[in-house]
């Protein structure tokens, strides 16, 4: 069977990116021809796909999407394939991976200017090509509060929603080489071994929280901030954080890194995952960091944090955000050595038990049981 899979850009560390690379090599290893069309690709170009280059025309963001639209709908009557899968939200897809939150719900809360902007009419038109109850697209989604917000606003049948499990590499798992692993990162990176590591994964760090948690950081006590170390792990400019650490005289403890694909190392060295996130469709970090036994704290905003609460290893903080209900959660996560361990042992016990790994497999089985061929 041929399969077009549909992604505007494509770059080695952002986790949409991560889960669609992960899908296509599913479908790929099942015996399937994947097709790929995107606009931008960074990275390594897996040889097994067709990958296909499609021009970027328009100024504005709306404006290349909907000519990327276009294109690819040309391109697909001229080269049709058996099932048209997309990882944006657009017209046309027989299957739509839903890998952010739910844009009318985030209009709701807008001025009336912004509702009239040709941006936010154009989302809105994309998304409602989707989840139109006239339409019949499957729909895979992380969790289930997606599947609430896009009922509320597009009545769209329950039929047709699908609850993947998250799909995380193997090699987050704690194991019995971990704590070398940690003693090893420290060394290499020169970060004493009784240090408290603090790291925040995650690309667009102004989402993620990453002004939120230097702030909480700055305002520990003394003694303890000097302890903290804070490492920033994202696909993003540093520039402004860094400047802000300066001002909030913490900047000797903060170190930024690129996206990279040693992730693992930077869990097994962590004492504690902060994410205090503003918007977070799922959030599969919050699950790498369990599978390797950090404890995280987490805002209630992000998809995943439920699996926080189930795993009872870590903080999710109340709704809407209060940035002194941080500031005291890290310094009682911090100074509660106990609390910490008992975390660290019931991350790793979640992380043994609960089905955290198989998600591509799960979106090749939808996708492959796509209505073109049924």
């Amino acid at each position: 069977m041929q399969l077009a899979f549909c992604i505007y850009k494509y770059f080695p560390y952002g986790g949409l990116q991560r889960d669609f690379l992960q899908i296509a090599r599913a479908c790929h290893a099942k015996g399937h021809k994947v097709r790929v069309y995107v606009m931008q690709w960074q990275g390594d170009k897996p040889t097994e796909f067709e990958i296909i280059l499609v021009p970027k025309k328009g100024l504005s963001n709306h404006s290349r999407n909907l000519a990327y639209y276009h294109w690819v709908k040309d391109h697909l009557q001229t080269y049709p394939v058996d099932c048209v899968v997309g990882f944006n939200k657009m017209p046309g897809l027989d299957v739509y991976f839903a890998g952010d939150t739910c844009f009318a719900e985030k209009v709701s809360h807008k001025g009336f200017f912004y509702k009239l902007s040709k941006r936010c009419k154009h989302y809105l038109a994309f998304e409602d090509a989707v989840f139109n109850q006239q339409h019949d697209t499957k729909i895979m989604v992380l969790t289930k509060q997606q599947i609430s917000d896009f009922e509320k606003y597009y009545h769209t049948q329950a039929s047709r929603f699908v609850l993947l499990p998250p799909g995380i590499a193997k090699d987050r798992q704690y194991h019995i080489d971990s704590p070398i692993k940690r003693q090893q990162f420290r060394q290499a990176n020169h970060i004493a071994q009784d240090a408290f590591v603090i790291v925040q994964i995650g690309s667009d760090f102004k989402r993620k929280g990453v002004d939120r948690t230097l702030i909480a950081i700055a305002s520990l006590p003394e003694a303890l901030k000097k302890q903290v170390c804070y490492l920033v792990v994202g696909q993003d400019k540093p520039d402004n954080y860094q400047k802000m650490a300066k001002r909030l005289d913490i900047f000797n403890q903060v170190r930024f890194f690129s996206g990279r694909d040693d992730i693992p190392d930077f869990l097994f060295s962590a004492d504690l995952l902060l994410h205090p996130a503003r918007q977070e469709a799922a959030g599969m970090v919050l699950i790498e960091a369990l599978a390797a036994g950090v404890p995280v704290i987490v805002t209630g905003i992000a998809g995943y944090a439920y699996h926080i609460t189930d795993a009872n290893a870590g903080v999710v903080l109340s709704e809407p955000f209060d940035q002194s209900e941080l500031n005291s959660t890290l310094e009682n996560a911090l100074t509660n050595q106990a609390q910490r361990a008992a975390w660290h042992h019931n991350a790793i016990k979640y992380g043994q038990n609960a089905d955290l790994y198989h998600l591509a497999e799960r979106a090749a089985d939808i996708i492959l049981g796509c209505h073109h061929y049924e």
